[in-house]
């Protein structure tokens, strides 16, 4: 489905119904692209989008980890391992390849979660042709990132929750700060109860009413950002 994408790390590719459309680079958590990141990449497809979803563990061997706190220390093992600039390069590589697809029309935005959630503000940030629209889920490297703030001039959406045991409210404040200061279009939203990873459907993170929350003003947000012709 996706031998049209020379990457040098193995994607997926989701289309549409209609067969086009805009696209989005859906980058994985620290649990890799497991059932939950495939399940939002369909979500995504069916709402018109043209997905492509990197497997950033690739050059590690691809493994699959079981989600939650079975899996934590392997894929906590698996992050240290990982060459975060090459993982850099291939966001960027495929933020550009999927610019580049026949079947993607209108522009190209960058959806992360935790771990991808950082890396595709770090993409956002270096890459020659930006993203057209940014969501960051509890970007879990935001905090080493911030540096880079005044490079990230896409328009952005971040979800953090209240009760974040990884990175404590006062953290999540100085990256609000950090993220809105100086630009025009950044939409952060704070979750009350919601822990970290609260999107993950493992019992472990979810939070269900964040998580309805934050995906109903993350549609909201692409619709207007990213408009597709559904």
């Amino acid at each position: 489905m996706a031998d049209d994408i020379a990457l040098n790390i193995p994607v997926d590719l989701l289309l549409p119904e209609a067969g086009g459309g805009p696209g989005i680079v859906l980058f994985q958590e620290i649990f890799g692209v497991t059932d939950y990141i495939r399940s939002r990449a369909q979500d995504l497809a069916d709402l018109g989008y043209v997905v492509l979803v990197p497997h950033f563990y690739g050059r590690l061997g691809d493994p699959v980890i079981e989600e939650g706190g079975a899996g934590l220390p392997q894929a906590m093992g698996l992050l240290e391992e990982l060459d975060w600039p090459g993982a850099v390069e291939d966001g960027v590589a495929a933020l550009d390849a999927l610019r580049d697809h026949p079947a993607v029309s209108g522009g190209v935005g960058l959806l992360g979660f935790c771990f991808g959630g950082g890396l595709a503000y770090n993409v956002a940030a270096v890459a020659d042709s930006k993203p057209d629209a940014l969501v960051s889920y509890y970007g879990s490297a935001l905090p080493s990132l911030l540096g880079l703030a005044p490079d990230v001039t896409t328009p952005s959406l971040h979800h953090f929750g209240d009760s974040d045991d990884y990175i404590p409210m006062d953290t999540v404040r100085e990256i609000e700060q950090a993220v809105t200061a100086g630009h025009d279009d950044v939409t952060f939203v704070t979750h009350p109860g919601a822990d970290h990873a609260f999107d993950n459907p493992s019992p472990m993170f979810h939070h269900e009413g964040a998580s309805q929350e934050a995906w109903a003003k993350t549609v909201a947000w692409l619709r207007e950002h990213l408009p597709t012709d559904d």
